[in-house]
């Protein structure tokens, strides 16, 4: 049940656009192959998550964009019922991605503070 909630929440934010050029639909597309390894856990994200995750982290040159994705995952996950379990999921995903994001998948993040 939790699944379909998320996955409701992201297909929901998929029509709220951002102000810059990486948009929730952006944030979307590219993190629904990791909603599994978020929910489910597992020893690696898919390779098509990680992907995603390199796509998205590559197209969010500017402060702007990395501010959108920001609000994008925070929302996402701050209008989610989550566990511990599914938030250190999510949390672990850049690294194993081999990924570096210049602010951390956290309800308590200030996107405001990201340049």
């Amino acid at each position: 049940m939790r699944s379909l909630f998320l996955l409701a929440l992201f297909l929901v934010l998929a029509f709220h656009h951002g102000e810059a050029a990486v948009t929730c639909n952006n944030v979307v597309g590219d993190l629904y192959p990791c909603l599994s390894y978020v929910m489910q856990g597992g020893n690696a994200p898919s390779t098509n998550c990680c992907n995603g995750v390199r796509t998205l982290n590559s197209q969010a040159q500017t402060t702007a964009d990395r501010q959108s994705v920001c609000r994008c995952i925070k929302n996402a996950i701050g209008g989610a019922s989550y566990s511990s379990s599914n938030l250190n999921n999510a949390l672990s995903l850049p690294a194993k991605c081999g990924v570096n994001l210049p602010f951390s998948i956290s309800p308590s993040t200030n996107c405001n503070s990201i340049h």
